[in-house]
């Protein structure tokens, strides 16, 4: 069985080698569709105008990640507009860093990003972390307050869809109780070494998509041991194995890369299957390390 037949929605792109994306879509619970493979950029390891431009023109990827905090919005708006993809096919994440938490603040960020970007809107706009910078509140009256910004924003069509990062249960919780609209989504570290099971069970009773960065755990996963086993068994790289074994899991999951080889690599992850077995092994690998920030300690 296929993709096709596995996730509700897959969108097919031509690429340059002749050969076919389709990339499956997994539905919000507002309807809208998002990707279930993107594109994450970040500040760390550096920005590539080129690879932007290849990764959507060549490799046929629409689903592009990133955060005011990575500081290349205004490029990345530049490299969306040379691709000479229509904005409408295009799926924009961009994440409110907590320095503009708060309601004006929120709201003002967002459309000072959209300006850097040049765009009208976002599909999905996240609070990038669960804490807040604001001496004298807490961190859930900060979050209820900036949440209501967002709100807002999405009742005016400034973003398509609302969501958070690095929150945990009980984040997710207090908003619940304090807001209206539940998140759209919740992106999470989300590798073979880190699984938060309970997390993941909660988003999917709430109805929240649950959206993974790092797949490759900053590059550790490559050199498991495990890994390259499976790897060698299917013929593909460590890289396409536990990107492979992300969106199998229904995770949609957005690796990163500034190199046109590694990021046609790591698209090419739709023409086949991990058998069970194989899902199960790379499962069993779960250690609870994370390779970047850890939001346990944030109340």
């Amino acid at each position: 069985m296929d993709d096709r037949n596995q996730l509700p929605s897959t969108a097919q792109v031509n690429m340059s080698d002749t050969s076919v994306l389709y990339c499956p879509t997994v539905p919000l619970s507002n309807g809208l569709q998002i990707p279930i493979f993107g594109l994450g950029t970040s500040h760390f390891g550096g920005y590539s105008h080129d690879a932007i431009v290849y990764a959507l023109t060549e490799c046929g990827v629409r689903h592009i990640d990133t955060a005011k905090r990575y500081g290349c919005e205004e490029k990345l708006g530049q490299a969306l507009r040379e691709s000479g993809i229509p904005r409408m096919d295009l799926w924009v994440t961009d994440k409110l860093w907590p320095g503009d938490y708060g309601y004006e603040a929120a709201k003002k960020a967002c459309i000072d990003s959209c300006s850097q970007m040049g765009v009208k809107y976002f599909d999905l706009f996240l609070m990038h972390w669960p804490g807040s910078m604001r001496p004298g509140c807490s961190n859930r009256e900060v979050r209820a307050e900036t949440w209501r910004a967002l709100e807002e924003l999405y009742e005016e069509g400034v973003c398509r869809a609302i969501g958070v990062s690095n929150f945990l249960v009980h984040h997710l919780e207090q908003l619940k109780e304090d807001c209206s609209v539940v998140p759209h989504v919740n992106q999470v570290e989300y590798h073979p070494f880190q699984q938060p099971k309970r997390l993941k069970e909660y988003c999917q009773q709430e109805g929240i998509v649950f959206e993974g960065y790092s797949p490759l755990a900053k590059g550790q996963v490559l050199s498991d041991p495990t890994v390259l086993q499976i790897a060698e068994k299917y013929r593909r790289t460590p890289a396409q194995i536990c990107i492979r074994w992300s969106i199998q899991n229904g995770v949609v999951t957005i690796p990163k890369s500034v190199k046109e080889k590694r990021i046609k690599e790591n698209c090419q992850v739709f023409g086949f299957q991990l058998e069970e077995l194989d899902m199960a092994t790379l499962g069993s690998l779960h250690d609870e390390r994370h390779v970047t920030w850890d939001p346990t300690d944030v109340e």
